[in-house]
């Protein structure tokens, strides 16, 4: 998985690419947002439009970057999520907890708001 990650304004956008299956893909997404919060930064929108699959590890990983954001007062906000993560989304409920957006801009515009 690659992470590529962009700074608008006050919020870091961190794109993933490839799969986010759990073991050093999730241990450094949640050191990237670890690193942002150690530097300031602590509105993190994580697009996933181009992440083809995740499983309960990746999903982890993402409650493990929202939590450490929550109790740093940061937010977390996810875009472009696919259909099929939208469903996984749904199917475990978590859907209910995170924020989600249809595209980064989105996203980033919602801190503004």
């Amino acid at each position: 998985m690659q992470i590529k990650e962009e700074i608008r304004d006050d919020v870091a956008v961190l794109y993933l690419k490839g799969n986010l299956m759990g073991g050093t893909d999730s241990t450094e997404l949640h050191e990237k947002v670890k690193s942002l919060i150690a530097d300031k930064v602590k509105k993190v929108v994580i697009d996933l439009s181009k992440v083809k699959w995740m499983n309960s590890s990746g999903l982890g990983a993402l409650m493990g970057c929202m939590t450490s954001l929550k109790s740093a007062d940061g937010e977390l906000k996810i875009s472009g999520a696919t259909e099929k993560i939208r469903n996984l989304f749904m199917i475990t409920k978590l859907i209910t907890i995170f924020d989600t957006y249809e595209t980064a801009e989105r996203a980033v515009a919602s801190f503004k708001s």
